[in-house]
């Protein structure tokens, strides 16, 4: 145990000596990438965020990016910090050796939004689930939650079903009235399948 403290005490040094040059925003600032047990992020943040309250750690954020299974980085004041804060937490597999430059992960944490050309009315073809590659036509839009109801045009009873916004595309406007309008639609894509 003794070559561990001084190697805190190393360490602490360091620190020591530079902070001057820590005083810049960007240099006080470090981020941590800690590898996790894939599709259990979630449950690792919330054990680190109740160390982190408990212990009063330097700690001050913890970010999941969307589409990154297995890891999640941490914005500490030290590694000290880090380690400590991640130390006998479920499911956390480790830091990793070298720090992240926040230009690295930068595409991941700013969410761009998207301009949205989808209309009431429109008819789409769904990309994903159950009902892939199915015509559909929408019949509402809610764009905070991202999401549409569409309805089944070569269904025969017209069911809502919601998705996402990203599971459709759009194949054309509908431009005429709301009533005849979607028979036609229905009309039209039943022609398509019988090969007229």
């Amino acid at each position: 145990m003794s070559k561990m403290d001084v190697m805190e005490k190393e360490d602490v040094v360091v620190e020591k000596k530079d902070a001057p040059e820590a005083a810049k925003p960007e240099a006080s600032v470090h981020i941590f990438a800690l590898r996790t047990t894939a599709n259990r992020e979630d449950q690792v943040m919330d054990f680190i965020a109740n160390n982190v309250t408990k212990k009063g750690m330097h700690v001050y954020s913890i970010v999941r990016p969307h589409g990154m299974r297995g890891y999640i980085f941490m914005e500490a004041g030290s590694r000290a910090d880090a380690e400590q804060a991640c130390f006998n937490v479920p499911y956390a597999r480790g830091i990793l050796a070298s720090e992240i430059q926040y230009k690295e992960i930068e595409h991941m944490l700013e969410h761009v939004k998207q301009v949205i050309n989808i209309e009431k009315g429109d008819i789409v073809e769904l990309i994903s689930g159950p009902f892939k590659r199915e015509k559909a036509k929408i019949t509402r839009i809610d764009k905070t939650k991202e999401e549409c109801v569409v309805e089944l045009l070569e269904a025969a009873v017209p069911i809502p079903i919601t998705v996402k916004l990203d599971a459709v595309k759009v194949i054309r406007r509908d431009t005429e009235d709301q009533s005849g309008g979607a028979e036609k639609a229905r009309a039209e894509a039943m022609d398509e399948e019988e090969g007229f």
